[in-house]
């Protein structure tokens, strides 16, 4: 069941399963919700919700492979995982990708790390600094 009083965020997508998988795995999500318009995910803390974009407008832009990193964007999310180069790994055969371990960094008691998903959307993971 969906719990509607969680924090959570909207990915638009071209390629919902795509994603959706992307996610589930990286941040050990589960599919709670799915329709042919979108896919919902969660985890104790928070929902993800990877929601279709239109055709007519998917139409007009192509995902290349590997994806181009879109940094002109007004947002980056940022997940907690257990591990960065575990999750350096998957997202790397899931079609994403995290910067090498040179490029990550500590602020505020934790080490992070930048990436992007399957569609270039940029991203941003974090574990706990010791």
């Amino acid at each position: 069941m969906i719990n509607l009083t969680k924090p959570g965020a909207v990915i638009f997508t071209k390629d919902i399963a795509r994603l959706a998988k992307f996610y589930e795995a990286l941040l050990s999500m589960a599919v709670v919700h799915s329709e042919p318009d979108h896919t919902v995910l969660e985890s104790p803390d928070m929902q993800l919700v990877m929601h279709g974009i239109p055709k007519h407008i998917a139409d007009t832009f192509v995902i290349t492979s590997p994806p181009e990193r879109r940094t002109d964007t007004a947002i980056k999310l940022f997940f907690t995982v257990d591990d960065l180069a575990q999750a350096r790994a998957t997202a790397a055969r899931l079609g994403g990708a995290l910067n090498d371990q040179d490029r990550e960094w500590e602020a505020r008691g934790f080490r992070a790390c930048d990436g992007h998903d399957p569609e270039g959307n940029v991203l941003q993971l974090r574990v706990s600094a010791p």
